[in-house]
């Protein structure tokens, strides 16, 4: 057939239209890639013949005060894997498997996906682990068949504690990748992480580095470091006791402070149990999350006795009472229809002083009265309470205190002796250092210095007066009298031979859903030593504590004796050689007896004694028999409690004739009577006579003499 000349340029025609069309889309396709698309493809071209690495900063250390390392970044491996230079997938993970303590077909899945370049087999390797890879690696190389081709190791930092669990809760922790989880490192993860740097190369297509290829490095930031006011010795003594705290007591936990009360510099923070740094329980969130929560600062609690330091010093410094007035303790007082007992016998005659060593509650109930709701509102603002302390510690609570406006007259006498208010240990501790270091109320911190990477000075911590809640004066008052309840009152087991040490015994209540247990209690010990010029002031709170006698007296304060005992000595302040080494006597055992012989068998041992119950015989008692106790130390008593009381059941009256005032009187009182003195002495007769029944608080006379 003939092409006509029509037919040829229809065709012509027509091919060139296909033409153009394919220009066209051609054209479009290279406009969509060189402009539309072009910054994107860069990229990808650019992550396929470059390959790019962070460079992580030495993370910065967390130091005590004298320089011990309590934080630090220690040298790990990471294990990694180019799969497309991966020779025999499974040969490969068979070998690293018991290496690496991971299961073979989890190595060789991620050793054959050969879409990605580089993959992580395992982080944080020890060195150890690292340098048994390193001497396969280096066989295998010289093998006929190598299956370690493409595996590299590449070093990292991990978070090291050199002293393990030790404060713990005030370190806190880092995550695997080196991000503050926690505590300091995560409140100070800014100044401690440093600048990351980075590395760029330029690799093939099966990811080795090409020869002559240009890189680009820059250089990590290292982290700056911190240095901290605690003391690791002064921290590890606290630990120890806390730890014997909580194992003797059968305790839920035990807290521990430790402060300079002349600059508010913390020395120690416990929080018992607590767990390893270095191996936290990261597998249970919720077990770490209450082991991490630092309870010395977020965790309010009714003081109870310990609070009675506060109320004491508002009492004195706005002159309601002075040391030697007078009082009458009957055991209880009523308020508003309400009655408020004392925690033990009745106390009945005592000065001001005498109450506050005999820690009694209608004194205090007293005190908050005299004082009313407005003067002692305004002492407990000056002292602090009811908003934070303003250290330098995340998740600090502010403590509850009922608003003034609300405040009754059954609540303001509860408050005196350290109920219906709640405080945290460190804003009870530190409204407590007000009131004997000259009645400066100080911020606490913790953070005493902070270095940037280079060593230069950038934060310095330092003594802030936040107020005066009291006098120099009623300070110095104070201490006087905080130092006779250890030497004469409840504290007596906080004493300590050659040093003066002050301090107040608490045990206070526990709510269990919404209601006060009767078989929970708070002991605690707030104490101070030396006690004319305080250099350390402790805080030992131990809750509930599964034995017999759970008072602050028996639960805290011989660990709190321990603390100051080894803390003064560290801190070279030597026990007085002026005064001879107190004399050790055995504990009787006076379980079984009847008031009047164990009095005297007390007596007789050279210790003194007070009874806690209602009745006639001793049922138990502390220190167990046979232990040792310094010559006129107190023991406790504890009575049957066969005599109620309350239902006004009459009592046979004791003999307590051939005893001195201060045991016929504690004798009696045992027994719900009351005590009229003829005379001075020793007990020569008494009205009614021993075996007379009477109605409780019936009054016995009793006539003295001298022997």
């Amino acid at each position: 057939m003939v092409l006509t000349g029509p037919v040829i340029r229809r065709r012509l025609a027509l091919l060139m239209a296909i033409f153009f069309m394919l220009f066209l889309l051609l054209g479009g396709r290279l406009f969509q890639l060189q402009i539309l698309e072009a910054e994107e493809l860069q990229l990808r071209a650019q992550s396929q013949w470059t390959s790019e690495s962070t460079i992580q900063p030495t993370r910065g250390r967390i130091l005590d005060r004298n320089g011990a390392v309590l934080a630090q970044s220690a040298t790990a491996y990471t294990l990694s894997v180019s799969p497309r230079q991966v020779k025999n997938a499974a040969a490969m993970a068979q070998v690293l498997a018991p290496i690496l303590d991971m299961d073979a077909s989890a190595i060789e899945q991620k050793a054959s996906d050969t879409s990605k370049g580089g993959v992580t087999l395992k982080r944080q390797l020890a060195r150890d682990v690292a340098q048994e890879l390193k001497s396969l690696m280096a066989q295998d190389a010289q093998a006929d068949n190598p299956v370690l081709t493409g595996l590299y190791l590449e070093e990292e930092s991990k978070r090291y504690y050199p002293m393990g669990e030790l404060a713990c809760q005030v370190l806190g922790l880092t995550t695997i990748d080196g991000v503050g989880q926690a505590g300091l490192e995560q409140s100070l993860d800014s100044y401690l992480s440093g600048k990351a740097g980075r590395v760029l190369e330029e690799i093939d297509g099966k990811g080795r580095e090409l020869d002559y290829s240009a890189s680009e490095y820059i250089a990590a930031v290292e982290g700056g470091s911190v240095t901290l006011t605690l003391d690791a010795s002064i921290q590890s003594f606290a630990e120890k006791a806390a730890r014997e705290a909580l194992s003797v007591n059968n305790a839920k936990a035990v807290r521990v402070l430790v402060m300079d009360p002349q600059t508010g510099e913390i020395l120690a923070m416990v929080n018992k149990p607590d767990y390893d740094l270095n191996d936290p329980p990261r597998d249970d969130v919720e077990t770490l999350t209450e082991l991490m929560r630092n309870r010395c600062i977020t965790d309010a609690y009714e003081p109870g006795s310990t609070f009675k330091i506060l109320t004491a010093s508002a009492a004195l410094d706005s002159g309601v009472v002075t040391p030697n007035e007078g009082f009458y303790c009957s055991g209880s007082i009523y308020v508003e229809g309400g009655r408020i007992k004392c925690w033990g016998r009745p106390h009945e005659g005592e000065t001001f002083a005498q109450a506050l060593q005999n820690s009694c509650n209608p004194v205090f109930v007293e005190m908050g009265l005299r004082l009313g709701v407005e003067r002692f509102y305004d002492y407990i603002e000056a002292f602090g309470l009811g908003s934070p302390t303003g250290v330098d510690l995340r998740g600090e609570a502010g403590g509850i205190v009922i608003p003034e406006s609300a405040c009754k007259r059954v609540d303001i006498a509860r408050i005196g002796f350290g109920q219906s208010v709640a405080v945290t240990p460190l804003q009870l501790l530190t409204a407590a250092c007000a009131a004997v270091n000259g009645g400066r109320l100080l911020t606490p911190y913790i953070v005493r210095e902070i270095t940037d990477g280079s060593g230069e000075v950038i934060q310095r911590g330092e003594t802030v007066v936040r107020g005066n809640p009291i006098s120099e004066a009623t300070s110095a008052t104070m201490r006087v009298l905080l130092e006779g309840v250890v030497a004469n009152g409840g504290g007596k087991n906080a004493a300590i031979p050659g040093y003066r040490i002050g301090g107040k015994t608490g045990t206070a209540q526990v709510y269990v859903d919404g209601v006060v247990s009767s078989d929970k209690h708070i002991g605690s010990f707030l104490g101070f030593a030396p006690i004319d010029d305080p250099q350390i002031a402790v805080l030992v709170i131990v809750e509930e504590a599964d034995v017999a006698i759970d008072f602050g007296s028996v639960t805290a304060a011989p660990y709190a004796r321990d603390i100051l005992e080894q803390s003064l000595l560290y801190l070279g302040i030597a026990p007085s050689t002026d005064e001879p080494e107190p004399e050790q006597v055995s504990v009787p055992d006076v379980t079984g007896m009847n008031l009047s012989d164990a009095s005297a068998a007390v007596k007789a041992a050279g210790l003194d004694c007070v009874f806690d119950g209602e009745g006639g015989t001793v049922t138990n008692q502390l220190p167990a028999a046979g232990a040792s106790m310094t010559k006129g130390a107190l023991m406790m008593l504890y009575v049957d409690n066969l005599t109620d009381l309350r239902n006004n059941s009459r009592v046979q009256v004791p003999d307590v004739t051939g005893l001195s005032v201060l045991e016929a009187n504690r004798i009696l009182r045992s027994y719900g009577l009351r005590m009229q003195i003829e005379g001075s002495g020793l007990a020569v007769a008494q009205e009614p006579a021993a075996g007379d029944e009477v109605f409780p608080s019936a009054s016995v006379t009793v006539t003295f003499e001298p022997p």
